[in-house]
């Protein structure tokens, strides 16, 4: 298992815009369609990454405990499909109903977005205020895979209890760990 962390977006870093398909529903979804009043949880995420397996059931509690919140949240999967199916738009509407998630599960099948936001491995967690700034980018929490900490969204929560309660984001913020994104080959 390949550990890639995340780049670290520069906190104040305006969110990239984007339009892409929900496949649980069929329907494009803006930024602006997904943003909450308070903050805007953009997570890069797939099917069958084991980082991002490891926390699917703390990722569906955030999806749940936020949303009356204020906190608009997005999964978006940017996985090249074609060498890894079990990432396929139709594979990513089975995993959203399966388990239950309360929010867009997006398909940048162009990976654009994901270079946009300089998405690197999955999971990629990036937060941002009502102003649509970058407050956080990390880690979920401190587990890993086989690491026997257990999953809590600790760090993602404290953030999002944060904004939630008008306060100040910490700036000292942990790179999340994944699997690198798999990046479509360019032919040169």
């Amino acid at each position: 298992m390949a550990r890639t962390p995340s780049s670290m977006m520069p906190l104040g870093t305006e969110a990239p815009d984007f339009s892409l398909p929900d496949t649980r529903t069929g329907e494009t979804v803006s930024l602006r369609d997904c943003s909450g009043e308070k903050a805007t949880l953009v997570m890069f995420i797939c099917n069958h990454c084991p980082f991002v397996k490891h926390i699917f059931d703390e990722i569906v509690a955030l999806g749940k405990d936020y949303r009356a919140k204020g906190i608009g949240i997005v999964g978006i999967s940017s996985n090249d499909v074609e060498n890894y199916p079990d990432d396929s738009p139709e594979k990513m509407k089975e995993l959203a109903e399966e388990l239950g998630f309360a929010f867009p599960y997006l398909y940048d099948e162009s990976q654009a977005v994901a270079r946009a936001y300089d998405a690197t491995c999955t999971p990629d967690f990036f937060i941002f205020d009502g102003e649509n700034s970058c407050v956080y980018r990390g880690q979920l929490d401190d587990s890993r895979p086989g690491s026997d900490i257990p999953v809590t969204g600790k760090d993602i929560r404290s953030a999002l209890d944060a904004l939630v309660a008008g306060d100040a984001v910490a700036e000292e913020q942990q790179p999340s760990i994944g699997c690198n994104i798999k990046w479509k080959e360019v032919a040169t």
